[in-house]
C-alpha cells in the first residue's frame, strides 16, 4: 500500500475555487511529494482501464529521469502552420502564471510539466493517419509519477473552477488512493500476434530515391531524408505497455516512450536528443550515419571503423554538426563540440554522434531552441527549408510526429525533447512503423531501402516481428 501524508492539498483547493470564483476562470493546483519507489512503467500500467488514451511514458538514455502520466486535466494545441512553438509556450506559461503550486523540492521534472510535441511538417497535406494528433498537442497529466535519480515523485494536478466545492477534494484524494493501491507487483508483456506486415508502396518509395538524385547532383540541395512507413496487422489490439517493455529492455540507452491521443498511442526507442535545458545548461546531440552491428565483436568494430572512414557518412554527419552548431549559437552564450564524431552503439545499429554542450543566452526558451533545431539535417536535409519542401512535394507519406520534437517542459522552463525516430503508431489492431534515410547525390535506392528496413527492425522486434 502506499500512503501520503496529509498535504496542503485540501487548502490549495479551496483557495484556487475562491479565486477561480474571483477571476471567472479555472486554476489550477499542483502537488507535489515524495513517495515510496513505483516502477513508473507499472504506474502507466495501472492507468490502463481509467484513463486509456490519456497516458504518457518516458525514460531518457541515462536513467536519470523516468515520468509516467495518467489523465488529462488540461491540453495545449496549435493548429497555426506558422508560430505554433509560440503558441504553445505562450499558452503554457499564461497557465502556470495563476497556478497554485505546492512543490518543496528542486528537482526539474516535478510540479507541473506538459508533455507531447509537435508535427514534422504543419503544412503537409493531411491524412488520417495521424488525425488524433494534430500539429502541437501537449497534455498536463493528473497524476504524474516522476522518477529522479532513483527519487521518486507523485505530482497531483486538480483544475479547480467556480462551482466546485470541498467534495472536490475528497473526490481526488479517493481517486489518487485507488490508483496508488492498485499498481501491481509485475504486468503481462505478452506481444501481440503478429498476423501480416505489409511494405507501404515500396517501389514507389526507390522511384521517389532515383528522382530526387538529379537535384542533388546539380541544384543547391545537398540532402534529403526521405521516409517510409510499414504497417503490421495483428490478432488483436496491440498494446502499448507490452511494447514499452520490450524497448525498456533491448534499446535501454535510448529514448523510451509512449505518447496516447483519444486511443491511438505513439511509442519508439530514440537514440538521438534534439534539446536538453537544465537551467542555463544546453544539451543536444549530433546523430548522422549509420551501419549495422556485427555479430562477433571483432566484425563489430570492423563495421565501426569502416563508419568512421566512410566519407558518404562522415560529410552527411558534418550537415548535422554545423546546423546544430549554428542554430545554438542564436540562443547560447558558449557552444562546444569535439572535433570529431565517435560511434553510439545500440542493439541493431551504430551511428556517427557528437555530443554538444552550451550554455544559454538568460531570455533563451527551451521551446525556442526546439524550433530552430527542427528539422535537422539527419532527420530533414539541407539546406532545411529546401529540404523540407522537396519532402514535402515528393514523400507520400505523412509523417506526423514520427521524426519530430517529443518531450516535456516543466513550469521552471526545464526540460528536455528528443528526435521521435524508430517509433510506431498504435491504432487498435494495426501500427504503422516509419523508418528514413538520408539521401545525397550518390545515393543508391535499393541501399537506401535496406538502411531503412534496418531502422524499422526496434519497433519490429517490440511488436513481435522476432526480426533477429
Amino acid at each position: 500500500m502506499v500512503t501520503i501524508q496529509e498535504s496542503e492539498l485540501k487548502e490549495g483547493i479551496l483557495l484556487a475555487i475562491d479565486r477561480a470564483k474571483n477571476d471567472g476562470r479555472p486554476i489550477l493546483v499542483s502537488e507535489v511529494r515524495q513517495i515510496a519507489s513505483i516502477d513508473p512503467l507499472l504506474f502507466y500500467y495501472t492507468g490502463r482501464e481509467r484513463f486509456y488514451g490519456e497516458r504518457f511514458f518516458w525514460k531518457d538514455p541515462s536513467d536519470e529521469i523516468y515520468l509516467a502520466g495518467n489523465g488529462i486535466i488540461n491540453q495545449f494545441q496549435s493548429d497555426q502552420a506558422t508560430d505554433r512553438f509560440f503558441h504553445v509556450e505562450k499558452a503554457w506559461k499564461r497557465f502556470i502564471e495563476n497556478a497554485w503550486i505546492d512543490n518543496p523540492y528542486k528537482e526539474n521534472g516535478v510540479g507541473p510539466l506538459m508533455f507531447g510535441g509537435f508535427s514534422f511538417d504543419p503544412n503537409k497535406e493531411k491524412s488520417g493517419l495521424w488525425s488524433k494528433y494534430g500539429d502541437a498537442l501537449f497534455h498536463l497529466s493528473k497524476y504524474m509519477l516522476s522518477v529522479i535519480k532513483g527519487k521518486t515523485y507523485l505530482t497531483t494536478n486538480v483544475m479547480c473552477t467556480q462551482h466546485d466545492d470541498l467534495s472536490l477534494y475528497n473526490k481526488i484524494m479517493q481517486e489518487r488512493e485507488e490508483l496508488l493501491n492498485s499498481i501491481p507487483v509485475s504486468m503481462s508483456s505478452e506481444q501481440p500476434h503478429l498476423s501480416d506486415i505489409k511494405e507501404i508502396s515500396p517501389e514507389s518509395w526507390k522511384e521517389t530515391v532515383a528522382e530526387v538524385l538529379p537535384d542533388l547532383e546539380k541544384g543547391s540541395l545537398k540532402k534529403v531524408v526521405l521516409a517510409r512507413e510499414l504497417r503490421l496487422f495483428f490478432e488483436e489490439p496491440a498494446e502499448p505497455e507490452a511494447a514499452l517493455s520490450h524497448l525498456n529492455k533491448a534499446q535501454h540507452e535510448s529514448f523510451i516512450f509512449s505518447f496516447e491521443s483519444n486511443g491511438d498511442s505513439f511509442i519508439g526507442a530514440s537514440p538521438e536528443r534534439l534539446v536538453k535545458k537544465q537551467e542555463e545548461n544546453i544539451f543536444s546531440t549530433c546523430l548522422a550515419g549509420s551501419i549495422r552491428r556485427g555479430k562477433t565483436e571483432e566484425e563489430d568494430k570492423a563495421l565501426g571503423d569502416q563508419l568512421l572512414s566512410d566519407q558518404k557518412n562522415l560529410i552527411e554527419h558534418h550537415y548535422v554538426v554545423e546546423m546544430i552548431r549554428e542554430a545554438l549559437e542564436e540562443t547560447c552564450n558558449r557552444v562546444e563540440m569535439p572535433e570529431q564524431p565517435q560511434l553510439l552503439k545500440i542493439r541493431d545499429i551504430q551511428h556517427l554522434y557528437t555530443p554538444v554542450v552550451g550554455l544559454s543566452k538568460e531570455d533563451a526558451s527551451l521551446l525556442q531552441m526546439v524550433e530552430r533545431l527542427h528539422p535537422t539535417p539527419a532527420l530533414g536535409g539541407l539546406p532545411k527549408q529546401e529540404a523540407v519542401e522537396k519532402i514535402r512535394s515528393v514523400e507520400e507519406l505523412d509523417r506526423g510526429f514520427y521524426a519530430a520534437p517529443l518531450g516535456w517542459m516543466d513550469y521552471k522552463g526545464n526540460g528536455e525533447f528528443a528526435v521521435a525516430i524508430r517509433s510506431a503508431l498504435l491504432q487498435g489492431k494495426e501500427a504503422s512503423l516509419f523508418a528514413g534515410c538520408g539521401v545525397v547525390s550518390d545515393s543508391d535506392p535499393e541501399s537506401e531501402f535496406l538502411e531503412t528496413s534496418l531502422k524499422f527492425r526496434p519497433m519490429l522486434n517490440a511488436l513481435g516481428g522476432n526480426q533477429s
